[in-house]
């Protein structure tokens, strides 16, 4: 079975240009998995075959009590599922043993956004001229502007950037590609940016990074930790949310623009999202929104 999971976590890599976290995350659900087969079968290496659907099941109620989140459940049926069928399609097993194992559907909690006032108080706390300073103030900008996900401000080249027709170019999940515009105000922040950058140039400054939109301190490329870090500093001045990532920028991107008539379908293409459902969601957090307006200011809401 090892070898098995060995080639399917390369075939992820290779042919299907899985992203590092979807590849990391299977590979710990597989050799979890692994692991109770181990012990389940007594034995150093179980031979593939034996696994059966009762295999799975048995594996997954143990999870359940465990008292694992129903959302990492669901992540771990989907990498059985995947790995199982990537082994019968090559001929590793006989019979797709999680043919018909269901996912449960796990809870999904609304997003959590920002409110619009918190966001313009958050983009007044960055002040100063510095070069760092008007990275900061680019990234922040970009964010709000565009609702692009991290790694994809992370990715973002110079050459991806369209001043003159107002948009940028950024690769997505599954390495899609998709033309997203640019506010202005984030425009005006980036040229400011990019003016400077040469500043932020350091002894392992590449051709790479010179490339590269943002940079980290190190003068290389910028890294995720180095985005997250920057935008809970300056959330944390102005919101009392309880997360406070570059996730809660991208949220109120969609969320601002469906309380202003945005079409939905619109802002499907504008995140990026394949499916109309995953977009769907930021309907739910807009009436709430309505619900909590309606309570506080009409007079016999609450009588």
């Amino acid at each position: 079975m090892k070898k098995a999971i060995d080639k399917y976590l390369r075939y992820l890599n290779v042919e299907r240009n899985a992203s590092s976290h979807t590849i990391r995350s299977y590979k710990i659900d597989l050799h979890q998995f692994y692991t109770f087969c181990q012990a389940h079968f007594e034995e150093d290496d179980p031979n593939i075959e034996l696994v059966e659907r009762i295999t799975i099941r048995l594996w997954l109620g143990e999870l359940s009590n465990n008292d694992l989140a129903k959302s990492s459940i669901t992540r771990k049926v989907a990498a059985i599922r995947s790995f199982f069928k990537y082994c019968f399609k090559r001929g590793h097993v006989q019979k797709n043993p999680a043919h018909l194992l269901v996912v449960p559907k796990k809870d999904r909690p609304l997003p959590k956004t920002a409110s619009r006032e918190d966001i313009e108080r958050m983009l007044d706390q960055v002040e100063g001229d510095t070069p760092r300073i008007r990275q900061s103030r680019a990234i922040l900008e970009l964010f709000y502007s565009t609702g692009i996900r991290l790694s994809e401000l992370t990715n973002l080249n110079e050459e991806d950037i369209n001043f003159k027709l107002r948009q940028i170019k950024v690769l997505g999940k599954g390495s899609k590609q998709r033309i997203v515009p640019v506010g202005g105000t984030a425009l005006k922040a980036l040229k400011e940016h990019l003016a400077t950058k040469a500043e932020l140039y350091g002894n392992r400054t590449d051709s790479e990074a010179r490339n590269a939109v943002f940079l980290a301190a190190s003068g290389q490329r910028i890294y995720a930790k180095a985005v997250q870090r920057m935008v809970k500093k300056y959330l944390e001045r102005v919101s009392e949310i309880t997360q406070k990532s570059p996730h809660v920028l991208r949220h109120s991107f969609a969320t601002h623009l469906l309380d202003k008539g945005a079409d939905i379908r619109v802002i499907k293409e504008l995140l990026g999202h394949n499916n109309l459902s995953a977009t769907q969601v930021y309907t739910h957090t807009s009436v709430e929104r309505l619900k909590n307006i309606y309570e506080l200011a009409h007079p016999r809401a609450k009588t």
